[in-house]
C-alpha cells in the first residue's frame, strides 16, 4: 500500500464512451478541474450540497471554475432531503437561471446529495453530465459509483430514481477528516459487505487492520476505499442495471430499508442511519443462512465482531412482523410478489434467492432482534 493516487477504472463495456474513472486521493478538491480536463466541464455548473458540506468545501470547488457561470444550490442534511419536494426546488433553479443541456451537475456531498443530483442530471433536459465528489466514507465507497440515483417516497426508500452515470468520481479522503464518528462507522458497514459478498481476503485484511481504519489511518483508508471501489466497479461493469451480479451489492439492505421506513414513517430520521441499518440487515441475512445451515456460526460470530469494533448495531430494533414484511415487500427486488434476498453462502462469497418461507425469515428476525 501507498499513499499515491488512486485511480480506478469502471468499464462500460456495450458503450465505451459512457465508461469513467474513479479519483482517490488526499487533496484532490484542490485539483478538481485539472482531473476532469479530458471531460471538458461545460460553461453552466451547478454544485448541489448540503448544510454541512457546503461551508467547508463550496468555495473549494467553485473557486477552481472562476471561468464558468456557477451556482451553488444547498439542500438541508439527512434523508428527508432526498424527496421529490428538493428535486423540483433544483429543477427550479436551473430553470430560473437558463441552465441548458449542455450545463453539468456537481455533486457535493454524501449519499443523499449525490443521489439527488444524480436523478436530477438523469432527468433536466432529458440528461446532461454530472460529477460525483463524495464527502463521506459510505458515498466514497457506494452511493457515488454505479450510477443508481434516486429520491424516496414516502412508501419507501428509492422508488423513483434512474441508472445513470457520472462522468468522473472525485473521491478526497481528506473530506472524512470532518466526519462524525457516526457518519464513518456508517461508511465501514458498507466497506465490509464487499468482503462478505466478493473477496474473503478483503475481510480477512478488515479484521486485521480494524484499529487503523477506526483510527482513519490514511494508508489504510485509502486502501479500503479503492479496493471497495474496485469491486463495485468490476460488478457494475458485468452488470450495470442490477440484472444479476449487482444485485448481491444490496446484502443487508432488504431488511436495513425497512428498518429505515419504519423509523421515518414515526417522523425520527435519525434514529438508524443508512449504514447501521445495513450492519443490522447484513447480520439478519448471515442469521437466516446460518439456521438453513448454509453459513457457519463461526463467520456470523466474525461479522458480529468487526462491526462491533466499529461501533455498528449488531441487533435490529422490535418492530411487528407484519410491519417488517410490508416494506420489505415493496424492496425494488420483489418479482411477482415473491421476495428475493442477497443472502451469504461463506465470507467473499453470496448469491440472490428467491424466499417463500416467511416464518424462517421471521425467525431470523426475531433472533436478530434488540434484546429487551
Amino acid at each position: 500500500m501507498s499513499l499515491q493516487k488512486h485511480h480506478v477504472r469502471v468499464g462500460l463495456p456495450q458503450q465505451h464512451e459512457r465508461s469513467y474513472s474513479i479519483h482517490i486521493g488526499a487533496g484532490l478538491l484542490t485539483t478538481f478541474t485539472d482531473l476532469i480536463a479530458p471531460q471538458i466541464l461545460p460553461k453552466q455548473v451547478l454544485i448541489l450540497t448540503d448544510t454541512n458540506v457546503g461551508p467547508l468545501y463550496a468555495n473549494t470547488v467553485q473557486q477552481q471554475l472562476a471561468d464558468r457561470t456557477v451556482l451553488v444550490h444547498t439542500i438541508n442534511v439527512g434523508e428527508q432531503a432526498k424527496s421529490l419536494a428538493s428535486f423540483t426546488e433544483v429543477m427550479t433553479t436551473l430553470i430560473e437561471h437558463n441552465f441548458n443541456r449542455d450545463c453539468a451537475i456537481i455533486a457535493l456531498g454524501g449519499g443523499v446529495v449525490g443521489d439527488l443530483a444524480g436523478f436530477v442530471a438523469a432527468t433536466f433536459q432529458r440528461g446532461v453530465d454530472f460529477y460525483q465528489v463524495p464527502t463521506t466514507l459510505l458515498a466514497q465507497v457506494d452511493s457515488s459509483v454505479g450510477g443508481k440515483t434516486a429520491v424516496n417516497h414516502p412508501g419507501g426508500k428509492n422508488l423513483i430514481g434512474a441508472f445513470y452515470q457520472p462522468q468522473a468520481v472525485i473521491i478526497d479522503t481528506n473530506c472524512l477528516e470532518t466526519l462524525s464518528p457516526r457518519d464513518f462507522a456508517c461508511g465501514l458497514a458498507e466497506v465490509v459487505k464487499y468482503g462478505i459478498i466478493y473477496d474473503a481476503d478483503f475481510f480477512d485484511w478488515l479484521e486485521a487492520n480494524a484499529q487503523a481504519l477506526l483510527q482513519r489511518d490514511a494508508e489504510a483508508l485509502t486502501y479500503a476505499i479503492a479496493r471497495s471501489c474496485e469491486i463495485k466497479a468490476e460488478i457494475v461493469a458485468e452488470d450495470e442495471q442490477e440484472h444479476g451480479i449487482r444485485a448481491l451489492l444490496n446484502l443487508g439492505h432488504t431488511f436495513g430499508h425497512a428498518i429505515e421506513a419504519a423509523a421515518h414513517a414515526s417522523g425520527d430520521y435519525t434514529a438508524w442511519y443508512h449504514g447501521e441499518a445495513v450492519a443490522a440487515g447484513i447480520l439478519i441475512a448471515a442469521q437466516y443462512m446460518q439456521q438453513q445451515g448454509e453459513f457457519a456460526q463461526a463467520d456470523v460470530e466474525r461479522i458480529e465482531r468487526l462491526f462491533e469494533q466499529f461501533e455498528l448495531p449488531i441487533y435490529a430494533p422490535e418492530l411487528p412482523l407484519g410491519q417488517w414484511q410490508g416494506y420489505m415487500q415493496r424492496d425494488k427486488k420483489v418479482k411477482a410478489g415473491k421476495l428475493r434476498l442477497i443472502l451469504p453462502t461463506a465470507i467473499g462469497r453470496a448469491e440472490v434467492r428467491t424466499v417463500t418461507d416467511w416464518d424462517a425469515v421471521s425467525q431470523a428476525i426475531l433472533a436478530r432482534t434488540a434484546p429487551q
